[in-house]
């Protein structure tokens, strides 16, 4: 029986993932949880409640129990790695943090692992409150790197897309669209990754059975660009949309870059992974979104 330990498992990809580990009679999956979400899993996992911040009952929760993998979905902070790494010392086999495309500077070349190198990125202490979220998940990657005692893969996804998506980012452009509100793009030629809540999961689950460690890219096979997205949604909802470069900033798009911003996943495929195919789901996704 496989020991599993999920924080971050009550919404999102998070929660896909917790189903998607159930499916195996060989996993005995535990979430750490606050509280304040509830779950649909019943009897058929175990719960630990604690505040990821708070240190001591983060350990208290934790407690002497060993995991074969830990998945850290809710690590913000180089603080919050930190603990991690203490608290987890001789108690996780293998830990898989999720980082974020965000580590990267936008780019018009494709963005591979190399280009941020966690290993000898200087260290430094605070919460996330006192970095950009950029900064923020660099630190976390470094201290993981550098401070783990436990083999870590810090996966680095980028905005993640579905229908089960709370920051709804995807349903504010159908919305503006479909209203007749204009959109601030400032870049609508800039290509960009997404990937889907379900296909995050399916990774994540994926790397819980192998041995890949340091930072690896997930994202869809393919890109692209924003203008594209508007003119899915234009086919999908019959209207056409208004787009400024700039606008009021409640209505510049959350997918606004000023410059392409995408990766390569060779690391993941290398090591036999396939990744769905963007622009087959992406058009999918904007028409359920759109029906809903």
């Amino acid at each position: 029986m496989k020991k599993v330990l999920v924080l971050g498992g009550t919404r999102f990809f998070g929660k896909r993932l917790v189903e998607r580990l159930l499916e195996s009679s060989e996993n005995s999956v535990t979430i750490l949880t606050r509280g304040q979400t509830s779950d649909s899993f019943g009897d058929r996992v175990q719960r630990i409640c604690a505040d990821r911040t708070d240190r001591q009952a983060l350990a208290e929760a934790v407690g002497e129990q060993v995991w074969d993998v830990v998945y850290d979905n809710i690590c913000f902070s180089p603080d919050e790695a930190s603990e991690a790494c203490r608290i987890f010392d001789a108690k996780a086999k293998r830990y898989i943090v999720t980082s974020s495309l965000s580590v990267y500077d936008s780019s018009p070349e494709v963005l591979t692992e190399s280009i941020f190198d966690p290993q000898t990125y200087p260290v430094r202490k605070g919460g996330k409150d006192d970095f950009t979220y950029q900064e923020a998940k660099r630190q976390a990657e470094a201290v993981f790197m550098q401070q783990a005692t436990f083999p870590v893969v810090a996966v680095r996804f980028p905005i993640v897309l579905g229908t089960d998506d709370y920051t709804k980012r995807l349903h504010f452009h159908i919305e503006h669209v479909r209203e007749g509100t204009e959109i601030g793009i400032p870049n609508s030629t800039a290509q960009i990754s997404f990937i889907r809540s379900d296909e995050a999961a399916d990774f994540l689950l994926w790397l819980g059975h192998t041995y890949l460690t340091g930072p690896v890219n997930a994202c869809s096979d393919g890109t692209v660009r924003i203008g594209e997205i508007i003119s899915i949604i234009e086919q999908a909802t019959g209207k056409q949309a208004v787009v400024k470069e700039k606008t009021a900033d409640e209505h510049m798009s959350p997918f606004g870059i000023t410059q392409s911003w995408y990766m390569d996943t060779s690391k993941a495929q290398s090591e036999g992974y396939s990744f769905l195919s963007l622009n087959e789901w992406l058009p999918e996704l904007i028409t359920s979104l759109n029906r809903s």
